[in-house]
């Protein structure tokens, strides 16, 4: 790997992290479970229910391709950063003026457990680059990663929203979507807390039943 491809160097995750997965997957939840609790069981009839399946697609889509488009833009300003960083400590007076550039781009966390070897280490790292790339750059994984952003946020709606094609009865349909958005809901739960190393079922049955305050609230607020 050349260094002109320094800003892509830190170890990436396999296209997303566990946690922007699992986000993802429950914000496009929320956004369709919050179309079902509009339906009305006495008030809605076929074309109406055909009406709230395609808002509820559409509205996903929307957001979906959003959510894609700002993590390109995250991705491209963070390395942004980095660029400004790397050329800063280039560029600066003396070895202490750079050391604190480094320390000062690093989480509140990652500063606190380096030290001022370490922080001497990477400075010599950045100055021994032979050359820099002229502007961060998006990368072919960049985009995948936006494209399973957008997927997972549309993909999200249809588990809730089947059920009003496979049921008549409006109220089957409406208790079993809540059902199926409840257990993705515990299931999103169960990955964040085996990722993050806490109790897996515990953190499933919060997220479960913060996620069911959630969109009770939503829906009592107009949402």
């Amino acid at each position: 790997m050349t260094d002109d491809n320094i800003l892509d160097k830190k170890p990436r995750e396999p296209i997303l992290s566990p946690v922007d997965r699992v986000s993802e997957m429950l914000f496009g939840l929320f956004m369709a479970l919050t179309f079902i609790g509009a339906v009305s069981v006495a008030e809605s009839g076929r074309s109406q229910i055909r009406e709230m399946y395609i808002a509820a697609l559409g509205c996903n889509l929307a957001w979906g391709l959003v959510d894609a488009v700002m993590y390109l833009v995250r991705t491209i300003t963070d390395r942004g950063r980095l660029l400004t960083v790397i050329r800063s400590v280039r560029s600066a007076p003396d070895a202490a003026t750079g050391r604190a550039l480094i320390q000062a781009s690093l989480s509140l966390v990652g500063a606190g457990l380096v030290a001022t070897a370490e922080l001497e280490a990477m400075r010599g790292r950045i100055l021994a680059l032979t050359s820099l790339p002229a502007r961060p750059k998006l990368e072919w994984n960049d985009l995948l990663a936006a494209l399973a952003i957008f997927l997972i946020v549309v993909a999200s709606t249809f588990p809730v929203v089947l059920p009003f094609a496979v049921f008549d009865d409006v109220a089957t349909a409406k208790n079993v979507s809540r059902g199926v958005g409840v257990a993705m809901l515990f299931v999103g739960g169960l990955a964040l807390g085996r990722y993050a190393g806490y109790g897996s079922w515990r953190v499933g049955l919060l997220m479960a039943g913060l996620g069911t305050a959630l969109v009770i609230a939503i829906n009592a607020l107009g949402g």
